[in-house]
């Protein structure tokens, strides 16, 4: 036994006898630091600097070239549009909204769910890990019509269609993360006396966090991307339909307009994701090399 363990007679349990074991508490190492504190200001600064500078260029370059509206309108009249018709773009970005988050919630815990059931029944994962593969050189934009014909023109396709975009990144992350679990830890819960489903639900599970993380800021990120896709493929009203609509009538102001509408809605998914992520998992740590 490693130093530091406890055998079950010191934990008060009989030999043989289960014990209660406390839910995995992962050790921070001594170096690790949070560059988040550190580098906030880099972290809204530099970006920042960087799209004043593109706008820039871009508003130039329209101006001094004399670039029709219609092929590549200047940020200024792109804002200008926004502005104007704000209550038309709040109207459609909310409705993406909705079906963002509830095709990525649909397809992240159906993820999770399948990542547990092939973890726990080794046939299982010889049998569909392959399908899941295959199933990934079918472009999603070829299955968006089916979806169209299945669920209709509403609401339904479109949470669908962004929940077979996540469904996969999330799945393959949350199984990753399940065996990737240090095997010292489990010969230690093991040598607790801990039960098979103590050492998945007390070790295994909270271990593969970090990794289900990194699933869920994919989800966070693609969960919009499908939702719009699947406006594209039929829809009477999203930032997807907006866009087509816009386009058929060389409105190009007003594509870049909903672009810049539907940016921030992954950009805000994540944020809360990180959030999350880091309440949740609190042994992880960020670390940099020092240059």
């Amino acid at each position: 036994m490693k130093p530091g363990t406890v055998h079950p007679a010191d934990a008060g349990a009989r030999p043989g006898e289960p014990v209660a074991v406390p839910a995995v508490g992962l050790p921070v190492p001594a170096t690790a630091v949070r560059s988040g504190r550190r580098l906030s200001w880099r972290a809204w600064i530099l970006p920042s600097l960087v799209v004043a500078v593109v706008l820039a260029l871009w508003e130039a370059v329209v101006r001094l070239f004399g670039i029709p509206h219609y092929i590549l309108p200047a940020p200024s009249e792109i804002a200008t549009v926004l502005v104007q018709r704000w209550d038309v773009f709040a109207k459609h970005t909310g409705i993406t909204v909705a079906e963002s988050v509830a095709g990525a919630a649909l397809g992240i815990g159906l993820g999770v769910a399948l990542a547990m059931a092939m973890f726990l029944r080794s046939w299982l994962e010889q049998a569909l890990y392959p399908l899941l593969i295959a199933s990934q050189n079918v472009p999603v934009f070829a299955i968006a019509p089916l979806l169209v014909v299945w669920f209709g023109y509403g609401f339904g396709s479109k949470v669908a269609m962004a929940a077979i975009t996540v469904f996969f990144p999330m799945t393959v992350a949350a199984l990753d993360g399940l065996k990737r679990t240090d095997p010292d830890w489990v010969r230690l819960f093991r040598t607790m006396g801990a039960t098979r489903r103590q050492v998945f639900w007390k070790l295994r599970l909270p271990a593969a966090l970090p990794s289900v993380f990194s699933g869920l800021k994919l989800a966070a990120v693609y969960a919009s991307v499908g939702a719009v896709l699947g406006e594209w493929a039929g829809a009477g009203a999203g930032l997807g339909y907006l866009m087509l609509s816009a386009n058929a009538q060389l409105r190009v102001a007003e594509v870049f307009a909903a672009i810049v509408c539907l940016t921030p809605i992954g950009l805000v998914l994540l944020g809360l994701v990180v959030l999350a992520e880091r309440r949740l998992t609190p042994w992880q740590r960020v670390t940099r090399d020092a240059p």
